[in-house]
């Protein structure tokens, strides 16, 4: 390994990010190295296993660093940054899926007014709302967790690793959560 090589490996992740600001590319390379596995294998987990998507926002999360350097605080962790940014995207990707599927029911449900369909509906829109609502109610702490591992389906290793808490944490705020949620919407009978 060169020396120039092995400097850039024991710089800190924040380290890199700076240089690579000032025009670093070993920097900007070694950043990449040490993250565009783990991102692509984060995002493929959370794209429906879709191998070309996960390449994609693995590319554009890269791009963003280069593009707007500005939105990373370097007083922060970039560990943790860079997998909240990986999170919001596909947030992001996720309302823009639902926004699809809503017209698509919309157009479904003017074409076919079948009782049944329609109550099937209702009743989730009702459900989502009173989840929304008893999620509004726990801590964020614990809401946070709920979301990432029950709405998401993140596992809880990438749930303590995209929030900074450790892995006992994660479970303990993930089964509290779900106690509180569960106690308070009886009504589902989700217990069963």
């Amino acid at each position: 390994m060169s020396f120039l090589k092995k400097k850039y490996k024991d710089l800190t992740d924040e380290d890199l990010f700076v240089k690579m600001t000032k025009g670093e590319k070993r920097a900007f390379d070694e950043l990449y190295e040490r993250y565009s596995g783990r991102l692509y294998s984060f995002f493929l987990a959370k794209l429906w296993q879709n191998k070309e998507k996960a390449e994609d926002f693995v590319h554009d999360l890269f791009l963003k660093l280069i593009q707007k350097p500005e939105i990373f605080d370097v007083n922060r962790s970039f560990k943790t940054w860079v997998f909240t940014v990986a999170y919001n995207m596909c947030k992001n990707e996720y309302r823009r899926k639902e926004k699809k599927k809503e017209i698509l029911e919309e157009h479904q449900k003017s074409n076919d007014y079948r009782e049944d369909n329609v109550l099937d509906k209702v009743e989730g829109v009702f459900f989502k709302e009173s989840l929304e609502k008893q999620l509004n109610k726990i801590t964020k702490e614990h809401r946070e967790v709920f979301v990432l591992k029950h709405i998401q389906g993140l596992k809880n290793r990438e749930i303590a690793e995209i929030l900074g808490i450790s892995l006992g944490t994660v479970k303990s705020r993930a089964f509290y959560g779900l106690k509180q949620i569960l106690e308070q919407m009886k009504e589902y009978n989700l217990n069963n």
